[in-house]
């Protein structure tokens, strides 16, 4: 029972985590993921609105009037003042832009020159390393990626904002759906394995081990004395033998036993692992040795019901049988 209790907490820690991951950060990065493919995908004009717009609200920013400039010409960059201080805003609309050096020094370029104090670079693509060092010395501020994700989020057609949080939302309840399966899976398999591991220690505290792996006087047993079968032919007659032997008589009761059995054909040999219990290392089919087994076994009173050992065949994918020739 204890097994299952700790395999149960450890499904659950486990997929607590996996849950965590996937909606607290997976589920944020895919959020970004498909607003950003939203934001490549809004015609430039309805971009750059959006854009301008967040910029007059969260920054307090203006636009500077341009009456050289005809507004239904598609335009990349704005110029903007905050009062004294200018601008320039200059976006990069699409998400296949990787922007380097040349591009951040043409834009610190073009603000320095219509008088800006600095430049805005606003892309959904991504701003390469170099072209952020090269920011930092220009005076422009970049805005790419993840970080053009939270500030125009606001600024989206309702229904645009409610798909990219729905997307994001199912994507992170299938994920974490498939951590519950997983979670559940691991539990079965360490609470199986330790009620397996249970039940084998048991079995090895309580069953004997196989003959094979028991110490013994010699790994093969002598070949039978010259006279064996006159011996068995004077030992026919079970009320010659002692029922209650003392222990050196039975001590050769046993060794004869052990010395016939493994005359008989199909038997490899016979080993006695405890005073109760011989164990046949065999060659043949159970059902055909059995009986030649039981007629030895029966010939010595004091060890009629002793329980014998049936190991598996060498190379035979068999369990160890235990079989009595009489019972008391």
């Amino acid at each position: 029972m204890l097994s299952w209790i700790l395999a149960l907490l450890l499904a659950l820690i486990v997929w607590f985590v996996a849950a965590a991951y996937f909606w607290l950060i997976k589920r944020k990065r895919k959020e970004t993921q498909l607003g950003l493919n939203a934001l490549a995908g809004m015609h430039w004009r309805e971009f750059s609105l959006i854009v301008r717009r967040a910029m007059h609200e969260q920054r307090g920013l203006q636009d500077v009037p341009d009456e050289a400039a005809d507004s239904r010409e598609p335009r990349s960059d704005f110029l903007m003042h905050d009062g004294p201080q200018r601008w320039l805003l200059s976006c990069k609309h699409g998400r296949a832009y990787r922007i380097g050096t040349a591009a951040v020094n043409e834009l610190g370029a073009a603000a320095r020159l219509a008088g800006a104090r600095g430049g805005i670079l606003i892309t959904e693509g991504k701003v390469e390393r170099d072209g952020r060092i090269a920011a930092e010395k220009q005076g422009v501020e970049v805005l790419d990626g993840p970080l053009l994700w939270p500030l125009l989020k606001p600024y989206l057609p309702g229904d645009m904002e409610a798909r990219v949080e729905a997307g994001a939302r199912g994507e992170a309840i299938r994920r974490i759906s498939i951590a519950a399966l997983g979670a559940v899976t691991l539990g079965l398999l360490v609470g199986l394995g330790s009620l397996t591991a249970g039940l084998e220690k048991e079995w090895a505290a309580t069953a004997p081990a196989p003959g094979g792996a028991q110490p013994t006087a010699a790994a093969t047993p002598a070949p039978p004395a010259p006279g064996a079968a006159e011996d068995r032919a004077a030992d026919s007659a079970p009320s010659a033998m002692d029922a209650n032997p003392d222990d050196a008589t039975l001590d050769r009761y046993q060794q004869e036993l052990s010395r016939k059995v493994a005359t008989r054909p199909g038997v490899a040999s016979g080993i006695w692992l405890t005073r109760q219990t011989l164990a046949i290392n065999r060659t043949g089919e159970i059902d055909t040795i059995w009986p030649l087994i039981c007629e030895e076994v029966v010939r010595y009173p004091a060890l009629r019901t002793v329980r014998i050992q049936l190991n598996p065949r060498p190379g035979v994918d068999e369990p160890v049988r235990w079989r009595q020739c009489t019972t008391l």
